[in-house]
């Protein structure tokens, strides 16, 4: 039996999303293969969490854990950790440090990915479109007439390195611009505002299934709020359609530039990337390397969609690590 820690919680905003999805990753491991642990990672602790809710510290010198006078060490590290420092590449680089295998890509790929600009900037010379973007780091001047004339209006605020749609503003006029880039400034230091893109937005789920780069089944999501803000991806207030309403042509295009992506950047596990599509043509927003796992969840959904179980789906991340 192989240890395995599901490592969930995290430094963000996205602790709580983080915590349910470490659970949903607990429940649906296969008990026959593998001795799962739940592993909270947090900044004042990081505790092995038992039945009882009893915590155990985590000795961060070789990440094990004493449970009645026995030392437990870990086979595989299962990665649930959204936002820092799971999903920007600070445990993928610890995990390397200490030669354990974990589930996510690498901590390059991660801090890459994590990085909205940086990503972006990188995809463009493979001929990947994106929205017209201006950048701004705290302590800039903020000159809203550049801005606008840059972006158009209406245009979208967002923290450049935060998820779950924290901290992101759709503004419609110029004078909404400095509250939308102080709320944003809350979660980063670095924003990016971009011109609003009007079409049908699309999420593509990219795993690598049994060694085989697989493009899974396309969610389409149409949002009752002004965008996919966090109350319509976690309270229900969006519809998520799976397989998406687009010609199979659109299938296949924005399937090959999601699959493209994953693998110039030579990804691994998991990856969610999100797209609209404009006069047909996708334009990629970003890409998620620790997407959500709760049941309601995309990446879950369209997993279902290609007839692949949460079992199944987790199993073949920590097989996948373990080679």
């Amino acid at each position: 039996m192989k240890n395995i820690a599901i490592i969930m919680g995290g430094y963000s905003s996205e602790y709580k999303i983080s915590l349910i999805s470490g659970n949903v990753v607990f429940q649906n491991l296969d008990k026959n293969k593998y001795n799962a642990f739940r592993i909270h990672i947090f900044k004042e602790k990081w505790v092995y969490v038992d039945a009882n809710d009893t915590e155990f510290p985590i000795d961060k010198n070789d990440f094990s854990v004493v449970i009645d006078a026995n030392r437990i060490h870990f086979d595989c590290v299962f990665n649930a950790i959204h936002g820092t420092p799971g999903e920007d590449g600070l445990m993928q680089a610890y995990f390397e440090l200490l030669g354990i295998p974990q589930t996510a890509c690498d901590y390059y790929q991660a801090a890459l990915t994590f990085n909205k600009r940086d990503l972006l900037s990188v995809l463009k010379p493979y001929g990947i479109k994106t929205a017209i973007s201006y950048y701004l780091n705290q302590g800039d001047v903020v000159n809203i007439e550049e801005i606008i004339e840059k972006v158009g209006l209406p245009c979208f605020v967002k923290p450049n390195k935060a998820g779950s749609s924290f901290g992101i503003s759709k503004v419609k006029s110029a004078a909404e611009l400095p509250t939308a880039i102080e709320i944003a400034y809350k979660e980063d230091n670095e924003i990016i505002i971009e011109s609003f893109l009007d079409g049908t937005e699309v999420s593509v789920g990219v795993i690598n299934y049994k060694g085989e780069t697989t493009v899974l089944p396309i969610t389409e999501i149409v949002s009752e709020n002004d965008f996919f803000d966090y109350e319509a991806k976690y309270l229900g207030q969006s519809q998520e359609i799976t397989p998406a309403r687009i010609s199979d042509e659109m299938t296949q295009k924005v399937g090959a530039i999601a699959k493209r992506a994953y693998e110039v950047l030579k990804m691994k596990g998991f990856s969610r990337s999100e797209f609209i599509i404009v006069n047909d043509e996708p334009h990629m927003l970003e890409m998620n390397t620790i997407p959500g796992l709760t049941t309601e969840s995309l990446l879950p959904q369209q997993a279902a969609a290609a007839g692949i179980t949460l079992e199944d789906l987790f199993s073949n991340a920590i097989e996948l690590a373990l080679k």
